[in-house]
């Protein structure tokens, strides 16, 4: 994959049937925090509610046609599973299982992560968590230059886990850019 094709982008509610395609495969959502969406209205509400408020909720894209979900969480926006100082964000993504193994997953998180930095000056670590299960997720995080930090088990209700999930911890230090 040509990396000038990949870009990240705020959604648009034109996205919606280009959401609709990968954020409605259960590959893709089972392993994050969301359920999956199943009709168009569904992915619309999904862009309006949840992304378009949150400036580092963006679509990846290739060609400009959304692909995939990458998003940034910082303690002053949300209080999910994130550390409770104001030095650490949390970052993860999804992607269109037709473009797994390209490495646009990693491509996208390499272009976030100087400008996470930039726009919180404060922030001095970025934490991705990967489902245990998620192989896949590990390698890109670590190609990405992430580096593993801690295994965390939760418990409660977790989809198809059941009640119990075991989660990677992995960061990328401010130094390490």
């Amino acid at each position: 994959m040509d990396s000038s094709r990949i870009s990240l982008r705020p959604f648009r509610l034109t996205d919606a049937d280009d959401i609709l395609l990968w954020a409605s495969d259960v590959r893709v959502t089972r392993f994050i925090r969301w359920d999956t969406l199943t009709t168009k209205e569904e992915a619309l509400s999904f862009i309006k509610e949840v992304c378009i408020p949150q400036p580092w909720y963006l679509s990846i894209c290739i060609d400009d046609r959304s692909i995939g979900f990458l998003w940034v969480i910082h303690p002053a926006m949300s209080d999910c599973l994130q550390e409770k100082v104001n030095e650490a964000a949390d970052i993860g993504y999804a992607i269109a299982v037709e473009y797994w193994g390209q490495g646009i997953a990693t491509k996208a998180l390499k272009m976030a992560i100087p400008q996470v930095f930039n726009d919180f000056p404060q922030i001095v670590k970025i934490i991705a968590y990967a489902v245990l299960e998620n192989k896949a997720s590990h390698r890109v995080l670590e190609k990405a230059g992430f580096h593993y930090e801690r295994s965390l088990t939760l418990h409660g209700d977790f989809k198809e886990y059941g009640n119990k999930v075991v989660l990677v911890v992995y960061n990328l230090l401010s130094t390490n850019i």
